[in-house]
């Protein structure tokens, strides 16, 4: 019995709980704002429901990075053979009958197994940030060799390929993202960046002109030609008109949290136009806080990076961080009309069960290494050094 009170003691004492409450007062944000979404009615797509499905995921998800936070990470890096394959099964089920699309959305991104409903593109961010970090923790100081450098391109290239061809392209910008990141915190030359910036050119007008959809290079061209704003404010574009709107009409301090008769109505405010949301009700000072949490919560998981013992555990930092820079990012860019709108929930807010646990099994993975960034084997499944 002793020794269980002390494990928990020592649990407890190397427990990231600032990190770990940080996270917990977003989530806890974001059921408020869920539930007064449903109680001021403004939108026929809102119910009871989005909150009640957040509340119940956060609570999934806090008690799953408690667990993880127990766990060296490099054991649980070591077992990518079971949780790499499943999750890329799981993907590639997306383009059988089980894939299901949302109402008005390009992609196919959620898997009906018939008990449940859920994207496992999600699962495949964690995933990927597991085993891209120990594949660049492998390499090391290789890892700019042509060789190695072929081999890891290849393994972010699959993730990144399998999305775009289900259509998500906000996940795939995000595992783009989360790829150029990582590569660059392992110490690519620059060389390869130069080069890197030389083709981007290249790349873009290939991608423009043979590989995106007129739908994707219409989503671009909305942000800079009023012409076409006025043209086509009815048509596909009415979402991120109205979300700018929404967003603005809230001023300094907003148009109040309940009963407001000046409310807009916003297509999926409670997940891609959550920012929009609180721009409305909240105003800028409620969007300034809520950009400034995130910011917090970036810059404790750099912490944490920087103070991490190994390579491994530095690298599954920088990943879970490049997940939620790039989600936060992108998905306030949509909500302020200087990025298309492509489908990216923002960070603990938007309504989503999926993508809540998933954030919370990465913040498992950033506590583990805080929880273990000195050896300690008191702390459950510690890897010992060799």
């Amino acid at each position: 019995m002793k020794k269980v009170f002390k494990y928990i003691s020592e649990y407890w004492k190397n427990l990231d709980k600032a990190l770990i409450l940080l996270c917990i007062a977003m989530s806890v944000f974001s059921v408020f704002l869920l539930y007064t979404l449903d109680a001021n009615n403004i939108s026929a797509q809102v119910s009871s429901r989005q909150w009640r499905i957040n509340a119940i995921a956060s609570v999934i998800g806090v008690a799953a990075a408690l667990v993880i936070a127990g766990i060296d990470y490099k054991f649980i890096a070591k077992l990518w053979f079971i949780y790499a394959p499943v999750s890329l099964v799981l993907v590639l089920l997306l383009f059988t009958s089980l894939g299901r699309g949302v109402e008005g959305a390009d992609d196919i991104g959620w898997l009906n197994l018939g008990f449940i409903q859920f994207q496992p593109s999600e699962l495949l961010k964690i995933a990927f940030i597991l085993t891209f970090a120990l594949h660049l923790s492998k390499v090391g100081a290789r890892l700019n060799e042509p060789l190695n450098m072929l081999l890891l391109c290849i393994h972010g290239a699959v993730p990144i390929f399998i999305i775009m061809r289900q259509g998500d392209d906000g996940s795939a910008l995000v595992f783009i993202s989360v790829f150029l990141v990582m590569l660059f915190a392992a110490g690519i030359s620059w060389k390869y960046i130069a080069a890197a910036i030389v083709a981007v050119p290249v790349v873009v007008y290939f991608a423009w002109t043979k590989l995106m959809q007129p739908y994707q290079i219409k989503r671009i061209q909305i942000l800079w030609d009023t012409e076409m704003q006025q043209e086509e404010i009815l048509g596909i574009y009415m979402q991120q008109y109205l979300g700018k709107k929404a967003l603005g009409s809230g001023r300094i301090t907003g148009l109040g949290i309940f009963g407001s008769d000046k409310y807009t109505y916003v297509p999926e405010i409670d997940t891609d136009f959550i920012f929009a949301y609180i721009g409305m009700t909240l105003g800028f000072i409620g969007c300034i806080v809520t950009a400034l949490m995130l910011a917090v919560i970036c810059v404790k998981v750099l912490s944490v990076a920087s103070g991490a013992k190994d390579t491994l555990g530095r690298l599954i930092c920088i990943g879970v961080f490049a997940v939620i820079f790039s989600h936060s990012v992108i998905n306030i860019g949509m909500d302020l009309g200087v990025l298309p709108v492509i489908g990216i929930p923002l960070p603990f807010l938007s309504a989503g069960g999926t993508s809540v646990i998933a954030l919370y099994a990465a913040v498992g993975l950033v506590m583990s290494v805080y929880s273990h960034r000195k050896t300690e084997e008191h702390m459950f499944f510690t890897e010992k050094s060799e």
